[in-house]
């Protein structure tokens, strides 16, 4: 194939004008096709057409009948089907188990796909084409390559590769396994002999596996262990989890009742160079043009730039370990700089970028000497670590080269820094309050209580408060002071009602604004989704508090204090922890004393 199309076909109209028969692969999705690459599908489809394949694109199929799958015909080299930008089951319901009433991925917001997505979708296409090779990935898929606990059936389900029916799995960011699948596949290779490609899983028939030399691989404790005995999947986690490094991790495998998976290294990460050419590619940032209705999830990114990829923070509850590393891959600001002035001279362009980052914002740039040769340490967090290049020189560069952009009037920072690596002057904190901050600035310290924080992977409270008074210091004098919006987290392991009492105390003292509260999901491959299951710290096998129940609801309550509707139960809370001093009149008291009614 030469040059790429407008958006990716997704209707034989569009085939037809293309001069396309039979499309190389059918990307199918959970999501509306937004061609935009802060969206999986579409990044993947622009990188496989760039490889010289022909792609085309099925957004939220109807999963009830066969029509909308066999609209565009079967692919000449492989289906690929993903639930998402988001876990299906994350997007379908609310941390309490209900039901959510909108779906911001698909358009006007409505509820379009089905819950376990890809299960869904795989079934129903190999049911119509049983001959033809079916590559899984995303999300959903990546963080389910192993048995892993499933919150939302309240059990553990074996690997997504022993239910799905499909030939391989892709974890990770996809974009060198695709290729590689798509030219291996061209080349005349069976589906079944794809089992070498770093940033992929496979199956392996059980008695296959008893033949072959097993001395290369972790073998784990297998899905029948892990799914009656705590130990055993507390300690199946951290033996995948020492082998998520591209460089030094090895194959592991874990068997099943019927199969065996096996999960090769990571992919390694892109360089500068490819990150460059991907995110340059010829993406529209528009929905695709047969879409009458919004889709929301674009309004608030459509301006926004990816500077790099991975996060070596180590928060417990975020599973980006096992999808993006931690090994910090960062583009150019060349590179940077031309998809800002293309973005500029779009006509909804309004003159402001609405984000310049990654996972967190202020790694860009940031380094280590052993990444390129030795990976990350096994034995240390990258973010302790004294070796590590904090500067955030790279950064200030960048942003003041994108405000200087013709028809660029700011440029913001929306998907949050992290405050224990700002350098202790405040050149750049002041740069980026003075530029960069419409108003609030996000940061997640999560909690305070000094145990609760460790079991979190999160820096202590000194810390939190020492970045709070350096940006306090930096308000004097403003016109316009701007605030801090701290996320924070309740249920999460380890912690008890009188630690959320003590977060309530903190932030009645701050005044910092509570409207970030999030409530611990337990999603899966993340530690402290291991945590939640088990009652076990993975690495130490030590017991750990874990709230469930009615406690989570009481936990997330008090860090709505004030809300009156949560009166009673902010009450129970304080009365549980032993803290009746809290409810009253006086000025610390978190809830007033109920008054008695008067008779009429």
């Amino acid at each position: 194939m030469t040059g790429q199309p407008e958006y990716l076909p997704m209707t034989v109209a569009e085939a037809e004008r293309l001069g396309i028969d039979r499309f190389d692969i059918v990307l199918v999705t959970g999501d509306a096709y937004v061609d935009h690459p802060s969206f999986g599908t579409a990044l993947l489809g622009r990188v496989l057409w760039n490889a010289g394949y022909s792609v085309a694109v099925i957004a939220q199929p109807d999963w009830r009948s066969d029509a909308d799958f066999r609209r565009l015909g079967e692919p000449r080299l492989f289906f690929s089907v993903s639930a998402g930008n988001v876990d299906s089951l994350v997007n379908a319901f609310t941390p309490n188990l209900k039901r959510r009433r909108t779906d911001v991925y698909s358009p006007g917001g409505r509820l379009l796909r089905p819950d376990r997505a890809t299960l869904v979708y795989t079934d129903r296409i190999h049911a119509i084409f049983p001959k033809t090779p079916i590559v899984i990935g995303g999300i959903e898929t990546s963080l389910r390559r192993f048995a892993h606990y499933d919150y939302w059936s309240d059990s553990v389900r074996q690997a997504i590769l022993a239910d799905a029916p499909t030939d391989i799995l892709v974890f990770g960011m996809g974009e060198r396994q695709v290729v590689a699948i798509a030219d291996r596949l061209a080349a005349g290779e069976a589906a079944r002999d794809l089992t070498g490609i770093p940033g992929t899983a496979y199956r392996v028939e059980k008695k296959a596996w008893r033949g072959m030399d097993q001395s290369g691989y972790v073998v784990i404790p297998g899905y029948p262990e892990v799914k009656e005995d705590r130990y055993a999947y507390a300690k199946a986690f951290a033996m995948h989890y020492a082998e998520q490094d591209p460089l030094r991790g090895r194959p592991v495998a874990q068997p099943h009742p019927k199969t065996v998976v096996v999960q090769n290294p990571p992919a390694l990460p892109l360089s500068g160079d490819e990150l460059d050419r991907v995110y340059e590619l010829p993406y529209t940032r528009r929905a695709h043009p047969s879409y009458t209705e919004p889709i929301p999830a674009l309004e608030p990114v459509r301006f926004s730039v990816v500077t790099h990829r991975g996060c070596f923070g180590a928060c417990s509850f975020c599973a980006l370990t096992h999808h993006q590393g931690r090994i910090i891959q960062s583009r150019s600001a060349d590179s940077i700089v031309r998809e800002v002035e293309r973005m500029a001279k779009m006509p909804e362009f309004a003159g402001v970028v609405q984000d310049v980052g990654g996972p967190t914002a202020n790694m860009y740039g940031i380094r280590c000497g052993r990444w390129e040769s030795d990976g990350t340490c096994p034995d240390r967090r990258c973010i302790d670590c004294p070796a590590l290049d904090r500067s955030h020189e790279e950064q200030l560069r960048l942003l003041r080269r994108l405000s200087e952009i013709p028809g660029v009037k700011r440029v913001f920072i929306a998907s949050g820094i992290r405050y224990d690596l700002i350098p202790e002057d405040q050149e750049y904190l002041a740069e980026v309050c003075a530029h960069h901050v419409s108003g609030h600035l996000k940061v997640a310290p999560e909690h305070v209580s000094e145990h609760v924080c460790a079991c979190m992977g999160k820096p202590l409270r000194e810390v939190f408060d020492a970045f709070r008074e350096r940006f306090e210091a930096l308000q004097e004098g403003r016109q316009k002071r701007q605030y801090l919006v701290p996320y924070l987290m309740s249920g999460h392991p380890g912690c008890r009602i009188e630690d959320m009492v003590e977060l309530a105390e903190y932030v009645r003292d701050t005044g910092l604004y509570t409207e970030q509260v999030q409530d611990f999901t337990p999603t899966p491959m993340s530690i402290s989704t291991t945590i939640y299951h088990t009652g076990l710290n993975p690495f130490s096998l030590e017991d750990v508090y874990v709230p469930k129940g009615r406690e989570k609801r009481v936990q997330r309550a008090l860090m709505h204090y004030r809300d009156p509707e949560n009166y009673g139960i902010v009450c129970e809370g304080l009365c549980a922890a032993g803290r009746e001093d809290l409810i009253g009149n006086a000025w610390k008291c978190l809830v007033p004393a109920k008054r008695k009614r008067r008779k009429k």
